[in-house]
């Protein structure tokens, strides 16, 4: 790799000796300031239409933001236009307050006021480059040329903005901040914010971009900071930052600037942004949230929130983006689902001793987050594929059919679930699981033996069965035994026929509704163990069949695997 192209001289740094950010800790929300509608519609192969926008636009509210840049209306017809329909049809909530962005340039800038005639409140937000690579390189301009179109530009949106009714605040961006002269940036920040009257009754956001991401984010905390305790009138200026993500460090940047002092955070969400994104306002707030701070946005529908960003963007939330995608939430790895079932298990067994789910905190092995606080389901968080264990194939039974199996069978199915997800190479679904259980375990009967009729009564041994089976072949035959339950007792009666049954284990549970039983055996004969399941209404039936259903795994003359039916009969 050619890396001597990229070495590059002295950056525009600040003695780090005075950093004070790294001993502080976040334990409040930024201001935050959603650009999906300008620099991110900006970011689009295909900008978004009309309905687009306005889905965006409610979609911010809805969620709670109270700062929105509705457009660039100097760039475009259809920004202009759609700046004007938020206006003239009055969509604009009193508590929130849009902002239009212009470059600085008079005539861009008066067609921004022309946007935003009529409108009640709003903040023009001017922007301007300032880093020597680009004074040089793009514009073949001095420091003192760029300070004086910053301040020409500042001047004529303050004599605009003494002609209009609407209530205005202004916003200064250095454009590419972060790789500029540290002394300048300050210079030509003081004085716009100067030449405003920047005061706390009428506070000027001056807004810090890594326009394009260079450095490791400690590098721009110290950068912000410097501004932070430098800054002429800081008391009247709510300082923002614009993070980008070309190195792919904008959600770290963000969260370090405003240890550094940042009140305000510009980004979008999902991240959507030229070259590699904006800063993801979505994992910020999650951020925020699994530290046990309030973000002061509404994310308890996140798949919502996605659909609605996919629709305007045209483009997928990544099945990896924190908190959102589809597998975020997802083991696949058998170690994994081992932890998070146990976890989740034990979430419970705390619930139901406290005063509900919010008086327990949240502690569960590799899921940072309660899957349902952002509205997502149990259902994605284990999902079974050929690198899956038993706990995870155990944890979608029961957390999806209710089906809550003791180890020993999670042991055998695990086995045959693996032969099956190798075999197919793919992902094997909760259906999947459920089909591939009731063929293995609940209606193998029907193969081999069939029980028509019985009848259980109590005793002081415990109970006595008197039932009436049809085999394979078709013959009926009558099963009598006695035993301390049910199942028990049908393994006498098996035995009675001249084949030895004992019954190892047995476990039941009722079924989700309640309104039944499921029960699990497992049986010994002939040197052979067999597993079986049963689920009925009737708790002594659900035990019968599970113990017919192991004695047929047991004495299958056919391999399980091979998918054959079982050939035995009780004789």
């Amino acid at each position: 790799m050619p890396y001597a192209r990229y070495a590059r001289g002295p950056r525009p740094t600040v003695d780090p000796a005075a950093r004070t950010w790294p001993t502080r800790t976040l334990t409040r929300a930024p201001l935050w300031a959603s650009v999906d509608l300008r620099d991110g519609n900006q970011a689009l192969a295909t900008p978004m239409d009309p309905d687009r926008k306005h889905r965006m636009f409610d979609l911010l509210v809805r969620i709670g933001f109270k700062d929105i840049e509705i457009g660039y209306p100097s760039a475009s017809e259809t920004d202009f236009a759609f700046v004007r329909e938020l206006v003239r049809q009055d969509l604009i909530p009193d508590d929130v307050t849009v902002s239009v962005f212009t470059p600085a340039r008079p005539e861009l800038i008066d067609r921004t006021f022309e946007a935003l005639e009529g409108a009640d409140r709003a903040m023009i937000h001017l922007c301007n480059a300032t880093a020597c690579l680009w004074r040089e390189t793009v514009f073949g301009m001095t420091r003192d040329e760029v300070r004086a179109m910053a301040l020409q530009s500042a001047r004529h949106i303050a004599r605009r903005a003494d002609t209009v009714r609407t209530d205005l605040r202004f916003q200064y961006s250095p454009e590419t901040f972060n790789v500029t002269e540290p002394d300048f940036a300050l210079d030509v920040c003081n004085a716009v914010t100067g030449l405003w009257d920047a005061c706390p009754d009428r506070p000027v956001t001056v807004n810090l971009p890594t326009t394009v991401e260079t450095d490791s984010p400690n590098v721009f905390a110290d950068q912000v900071e410097h501004m932070h305790t430098s800054l002429d009138r800081r008391d009247g200026v709510i300082l923002s930052v614009h993070p980008h993500n070309d190195r792919g460090t904008a959600v770290a940047s963000a969260e370090l600037a405003l240890l550094a002092g940042a009140d305000r955070i510009e980004g979008t969400l999902f991240g959507n942004g030229e070259r590699t994104g904006n800063v993801c306002l979505i994992t910020l707030a999650l951020n925020l949230l699994t530290q046990g701070t309030d973000p002061q946005l509404d994310l308890s529908d996140l798949d919502a929130v996605r659909e609605t960003v996919e629709f305007a963007t045209r483009m997928p939330v990544p099945p990896r983006h924190p908190y959102a995608g589809d597998l975020v939430h997802t083991a696949f790895s058998g170690t994994h689902q081992d932890a998070i079932a146990k976890g989740l298990a034990e979430m419970d067994r705390r619930t139901e001793a406290a005063a509900g789910p919010a008086a327990v905190p949240w502690q569960v092995p590799y899921l940072p987050i309660d899957p349902r606080d952002i509205g997502r389901s149990y259902a994605s968080v284990v999902r079974v594929n050929s690198q899956s264990g038993k706990s995870g194939m155990a944890h979608l039974l029961k957390s999806v059919h209710g089906l809550d199996l003791p180890r020993p069978l999670r042991v055998d199915f695990a086995r045959r679930v693996q032969r099956i997800a190798d075999g197919q190479g793919a992902e094997l679904t909760a259906a999947d699981l459920r089909a591939l259980f009731d063929s293995c375990y609940v209606t193998r009967q029907e193969a081999a033996l069939h029980i028509k009729e019985f009848r259980v009564e109590e005793t002081d041994d415990g109970v006595t069965l008197d039932a009436l089976a049809v085999d394979s072949t078709g013959r009926a035959t009558r099963l009598l035994g006695t035993g301390p339950t049910p199942a028990a007792a049908h393994a006498a009666a098996l035995t009675a026929t001249g084949r030895t049954v004992t019954l190892d284990s047995l476990h039941t549970h009722p079924t989700p509704s309640g309104a039944g039983c499921v029960a699990y055996v497992q049986i010994s004969t002939d040197g052979r163990t067999g597993f079986g399941a049963g689920i009925d209404t009737d708790p002594a039936a659900a035990q019968l069949a599970a113990v017919t259903n192991a004695a047929a795994a047991a004495l299958a003359t056919a391999d399980p695997s091979t998918g054959k039916e079982p050939t035995c009969a009780f004789s």
